[in-house]
């Protein structure tokens, strides 16, 4: 194979040299390296992770400079996403790795491509075939268990390709070059594009990676799983899966340009100067446009502004990113334009540019234009209680603890959610998941100056609904020696109703707690009257009463060493006075 790939690599470059002899148009080599990202089954079924490439390309482009044809050549490397060993009651879960843990890749390919010019930028779009030479890993997943007969083992995850551990296959590539010119010959450029490989068999033998594989059932596993439940967890009969190569590669290089011709109509302004430095003797009569958005009561620079531009046959929109820019619009004739920016419904002031903007000597035209939006922004993220790591697509509800107004969102891949707060407002925030639950945070905007603060930031825990677990519920407050439900407490018990409705087979006690101080009979019965008071409220609100549980506990379950006579901080006998939910039965 590696013989044909030679052959294959020489042929290419007999032909673009042919082609170099007999076409005007520029010829081209390039190294390039970077970052290979696996996607789809290649990192779910291979359980490859983000690895790196590194190969060169020729290009031969024909008369005009824009079509012409190119090979490529690569090393490509992704490594196994590696498990650790897993232990339960009485066994674990190992890989024993046979070989190197990785993907190795040779692709050689040759097609098509076209140019795009614009001074010293240059965009390349190319589509290739070829032949990739692949080298897989070899693994083997193994259940040990251990009983009174002895120890065992299940294999569960196992590699099925020949004992070669190769093949090959055909495969494909299509992208975009980015390039900027330093000078004629060279340039450095950046560049994204998608590979993968096709078929199921190159001639007579297998071209994809093979795993044969225990399938997962709905049978959660913990550390106290016994070998049963381990055995529950998958399927009796195991299946293989295949994947091809499939993986994003962006990286950056250089590349050097056998260039022939200088442009027309030009004057060089000196003999040894590059093309790059020449003034075209036609007068210049465009300019690039760049518009940057501020925050109008801070000065700050603003994001996720739809900026639109029109006039003079000119229609343009775009968004502005972290440093407040839209993107920028390169050959803007003179004429009449009306720019305008708009974010969360807030318009900015019309901007109006004329025949007069572009009589300058600048070859940008740089504009501000200022949102003004008194509200403030709300920039939250949901994460795992449990694992500390954001979680995306969850749910969250915003609710205006005095209008009782509430609006939702999901949270996008990054677990990131935003709203837009008024001033001198209280507010709550909670997630809405159905399995899940949260605290309800409370948000304020009261004594924040509007002209010194844009952001306010939030981080939401979101937590797994388990039977026998149990959580604190913040912020809610009685009134001294009473027990009943205060407005901002039935906002937080409006979080209980939700989770309970979204989770019909849920059944819950609802418990109130007291500290040490005082009586200890009177702390028992103004506890229960608290919870009495709470489960009444849910009951008003639709939940079934034979789906709760109220309990009173007094003093009788202290949080921390503050008991009869122990002199505590105020802080620390708070910790003890709170109301509790304890998951009495649960079914997913």
């Amino acid at each position: 194979m590696k013989k044909l790939l030679l052959a294959l690599m020489l042929f290419g470059i007999t032909f673009l040299a042919i082609a170099q002899d007999r076409q005007k148009g520029d010829f081209q080599i390039g190294v390039q390296g970077g970052g290979s990202l696996p996607i789809n089954d290649y990192k779910k079924i291979g359980e490859a992770k983000t690895g790196f490439y590194s190969g060169l390309f020729i290009d031969k482009y024909f008369n005009g400079n824009m079509f012409g044809v190119g090979v490529d050549a690569r090393y490509i490397r992704n490594d196994l996403s590696k498990i650790d060993s897993f232990h339960f009651a009485n066994g674990h879960v190992s890989t024993t790795y046979k070989n190197s843990a990785r993907f190795q890749d040779y692709l050689f390919t040759l097609g098509p491509s076209y140019k795009f010019t614009k001074d010293r930028f240059h965009i390349e779009a190319y589509v290739r075939g070829g032949i990739m030479m692949q080298y897989f890993p070899e693994y083997d997943r193994t259940l040990t268990y251990s009983d009174v007969k002895g120890t065992y083992d299940y294999s569960i995850k196992s590699t099925q390709n020949d004992i070669t551990n190769k093949a090959n296959s055909w495969a494909g590539l299509g992208g975009l070059r980015a390039n900027y010119m330093l000078s004629t010959h060279f340039a450095l450029f950046a560049h994204i594009d998608y590979v993968r490989t096709f078929g199921t068999k190159f001639g007579s033998k297998p071209s994809q990676f093979s795993v044969k594989e225990s399938v997962s059932t709905t049978t959660p596993i913990t550390t106290s799983t016994t070998i049963n439940g381990y055995l529950d967890h998958y399927e009796e009969v195991p299946i293989v899966k295949n994947t091809l190569h499939q993986s994003l590669q962006v990286g950056a290089g250089i590349k050097y340009v056998f260039a022939k011709e200088s442009p027309k109509n030009v004057t060089l302004i000196a003999p040894d100067q590059n093309r790059y430095d020449e003034v075209v003797k036609t007068k210049v009569e465009t300019k690039d446009l760049q518009i940057m958005v501020r925050d109008k009561q801070t000065d700050l620079a603003l994001s996720g502004v739809i900026v639109s531009i029109e006039g003079s046959n000119t229609a343009e929109k775009s968004t502005t990113d972290a440093n407040g820019l839209a993107s920028k619009i390169s050959g803007v004739k003179s004429g009449v334009y009306q720019v305008v920016g708009e974010k969360n419904g807030v318009k900015t002031p019309i901007l109006t540019l004329t025949d007069a903007d572009f009589n300058t000597s600048s070859a940008v035209i740089f504009k501000e234009i200022f949102h003004d939006d008194p509200r403030f922004t709300l920039i939250g993220e949901t994460f795992d209680c449990a694992l500390a790591r954001n979680m995306p697509n969850i749910n969250t509800v915003l609710t205006n603890s005095k209008s009782r107004a509430n609006s939702s969102q999901i949270s996008d891949a990054e677990g990131k959610f935003i709203y837009q707060l008024d001033a001198q407002s209280d507010f709550t925030l909670m997630a809405n998941q159905q399995g899940q639950y949260s605290q309800t945070e409370l948000v304020s905007t009261k004594g924040l100056d509007r002209s010194q603060t844009l952001y306010v930031t939030l981080k939401l825990g979101v937590c797994d609904l388990e039977k026998d677990g149990s959580w604190v519920l913040k912020n809610i407050l009685y009134d001294f020696d009473k027990s009943d439900i205060r407005q901002d407490a039935a906002l937080v018990l409006d979080n209980v109703v939700a989770i309970m409705k979204q989770n019909p087979s849920l059944r819950i006690e609802l418990s109130s707690h007291t500290d040490s101080r005082g009586d200890g009979n009177y702390n028992l019965k103004l506890s229960q009257r608290r919870a009495d008071a709470a489960v009444a409220y849910l009951v008003n609100n639709g939940i079934a009463k034979s789906r709760l549980v109220a309990k009173g506990y007094g003093e009788s379950k202290l949080v921390n060493d503050c008991g009869n006579d122990v002199d505590c901080s105020e802080e620390q006998h708070q910790e003890n006075r709170r109301t509790e939910i304890k998951v009495l039965e649960y079914v997913k």
